[in-house]
């Protein structure tokens, strides 16, 4: 581990690298979502663990949802078996609000922490907007739960800047602040850019956690040089306007400017996109790109090792403005 690299993690006393690694798929095929992605071997979730954690990767983002806690309990596996015990990891997971009151989030807790082989859960996030109770009402339950050491921070996935503004009010009420809201961040979608959703992370100080930050594999460009890949896509990503040959068409000029950019660093352009995800605006974002192969993994770690010059920021900036989501 590189404690170079690290920074502080919006108002929480917690120390992060810039890329932590996004586990949705080790959902071992199970539940609502686990089925987006294919079932990994034990061995392979290992050595992705391994591989992320010895490239500079700290702290690993999962979630109840992930395969009905399937997520957490490979996650939990691996770093047992592959990193030792006193070399500091961080956990982030999410509790699922659909159809659920705030209490859930106490009565799901144990489960969560048995799952997680006891392992200390140092940011818990309401995944989304949506449940049956008020963001103040669910607050007050996280509250609940980092008063009594059940969790450390407290965070939360898919809120709106009034949203933010409203957890962060109750959570003061009881000496905790918002540590992060998960979005969708990338840059072919930037419109927390737009809807108040980053400033607000900003005058609060909390972080944004980024994900799909390569907008499922588009910004890597290998669907730009190769239809044959285009084709063979399963999923729901089969019928997403961005793998059309219209939006392939319209993020182009922005994977020939990463592509450009990355021979100097020799990069590619996976990399580059990462880079400007976690350099673009200070410290306040962080990126959680998965990986479901080795290689994936190493591509995630060295794109921690450069630094974009402010001219290549602003460059990318303005390309990807023209092949971004509106």
């Amino acid at each position: 581990m590189n404690p170079s690299i690290l920074r502080p993690f919006g108002p929480t006393n917690l120390h992060l690298s810039p890329l932590g690694l996004g586990c949705w798929q080790f959902s071992n095929g199970k539940g609502l979502v686990g089925k987006f992605w294919p079932i990994l071997q034990g061995s392979l979730i290992n050595d992705i663990v391994r591989t992320s954690y010895e490239g500079g990767i700290n702290w690993f983002d999962t979630a109840e949802i992930y395969g009905n806690g399937q997520s957490e309990l490979l996650l939990a596996r691996a770093l047992r078996e592959t990193i030792p015990s006193d070399q500091d990891t961080y956990i982030a997971t999410k509790w699922w609000p659909l159809f659920r009151t705030a209490s859930s989030i106490s009565s799901t807790i144990e489960e969560r922490i048995r799952l997680l082989e006891g392992r200390t859960i140092h940011l818990h996030q309401v995944h989304q907007p949506f449940s049956l109770s008020s963001v103040s009402s669910e607050m007050k339950e996280m509250a609940k739960l980092a008063s009594a050491g059940k969790i450390q921070h407290v965070g939360v996935s898919n809120f709106s800047a009034k949203q933010m503004l409203e957890a962060d009010r109750v959570l003061r009420e009881h000496g905790l602040r918002l540590a992060s809201n998960q979005v969708k961040y990338s840059l072919l979608d930037r419109r927390i850019e737009h809807n108040g959703v980053l400033e607000t992370a900003q005058e609060l100080g909390c972080a944004i956690i980024a994900y799909s930050p390569l907008e499922q594999g588009i910004l890597s460009g290998k669907f730009h040089h190769d239809a044959a890949l285009v084709k063979a896509i399963k999923g729901p990503r089969k019928w997403s306007p961005a793998f059309q040959a219209k939006g392939l068409n319209r993020s182009r000029p922005l994977i020939d400017l990463l592509e450009q950019i990355a021979v100097g660093y020799d990069a590619t352009a996976t990399q580059v996109a990462l880079n400007w995800l976690i350099h673009a605006h200070g410290h306040t974002v962080f990126a959680i790109p998965g990986a479901s192969k080795v290689h994936h993994a190493e591509q995630n770690v060295k794109a921690m090792r450069f630094i974009l010059s402010a001219d290549e920021i602003t460059e990318i900036s303005e390309v990807s403005h023209f092949a971004a989501a509106k």
